[in-house]
C-alpha cells in the first residue's frame, strides 16, 4: 500500500501557471492513491465475503 500523497507547501507553487503545476501533480497523485485505496477496499470486502461463504 502506498502512502497518501503529501500536498505541496505553499512556497512550492510559484503561481506562474506552470504546466504541470505542483498542485496539478498532487491532484493526479491523490486521484491515483484514492483509486488504489478503493480497489484495496473492494478486494478486502470480496475476500471477506468468500471466506464467509466458505464457512457456511
Amino acid at each position: 500500500m502506498s502512502p497518501r500523497p503529501i500536498p505541496p507547501e505553499e512556497w512550492e507553487c510559484c503561481e506562474s501557471e506552470c504546466s504541470p503545476c505542483v498542485w496539478d501533480t498532487y491532484r493526479e497523485e491523490l486521484q491515483q492513491w484514492s483509486a488504489e485505496q478503493k480497489a484495496l477496499k473492494e478486494a478486502s470486502v470480496s475476500s471477506l465475503q468468500i471466506k464467509e461463504d466458505n464457512e457456511k
